[in-house]
């Protein structure tokens, strides 16, 4: 499914900031792509887990995993009505598969994430 929506390439920018943040382990890149009263929310290994933005930024280091040239990051796809939008991102990090699920919103700071859910497939 792809959307030749007006608004895809700026609700882009958030989506390419947050696999930036992946790839240089930088926090500085999700806190541009999250609003700041973001939750990343999932279910590992039975009990929920709900993160706000700071605890997420915490595990970013500045670090580039080991295996950074071998991981993989895409945008699926893309749904955007009016000022609100949805996307599906897979990132490819060794021997996990992450699939993420985004609701983003326009807001007078551009696209933002407003909410992350997320689910780690061991390959």
């Amino acid at each position: 499914m792809h959307t030749h929506h007006p608004e895809e390439s700026a609700v882009r920018i958030p989506l390419e900031l947050y696999m930036r943040g992946h790839a240089e382990d930088n926090a500085d890149h999700m806190r541009a792509a999250f609003l700041p009263t973001a939750r990343l929310e999932s279910v590992r290994e039975g009990p929920l887990t709900s993160w706000d933005l700071d605890f997420y930024c915490q595990r970013f280091k500045n670090t580039p995993a080991p295996d950074e040239s071998t991981r993989r990051r895409s945008i699926d796809w893309l749904d955007i009505t009016g000022t609100s939008a949805m996307a599906k991102v897979t990132l490819v990090h060794g021997s996990v598969t992450f699939t993420d699920y985004f609701v983003l919103l326009k807001t007078e700071q551009g696209w933002k994430i407003a909410n992350k859910a997320f689910h780690a497939q061991p390959q």
